[in-house]
């Protein structure tokens, strides 16, 4: 019985231990705060922008690395915004998802 007693003090243990494990899908709170940035920095100049339509684009930034989704009117729409997403610091790639009506 004390064998058994041991293996599962051995056994919760080992488990919290991988509980705590890190996981390479979450952030740091500074990539985190660097991601909404550019998420930031790309809806303002979709914004200020004549061609592109800011409120049908959707901006998602995971590791500097942005994701365009949404709609656009033209193909013109579409390759501006990924022009304008490529251009602002710190990204590191651009995925254009953007589906034109």
């Amino acid at each position: 019985m004390k064998s058994l007693a041991r293996y599962m003090i051995v056994f919760v243990f080992v488990a919290a231990m991988i509980g705590c494990a890190g996981s390479k899908n979450q952030r740091s709170t500074g990539e985190y705060i660097d991601d909404a940035t550019i998420t930031t920095k790309i809806k303002s100049a979709f914004a200020s922008d004549p061609v592109v339509d800011a409120l049908d684009i959707k901006v998602k930034t995971f590791r500097g690395n942005v994701q365009l989704s949404g709609f656009a009117d033209t193909s013109e729409q579409a390759v501006r915004a990924e022009e304008i997403a490529e251009g602002v610091e710190g990204v590191e790639s651009v995925e254009n998802d953007i589906i034109v009506k």
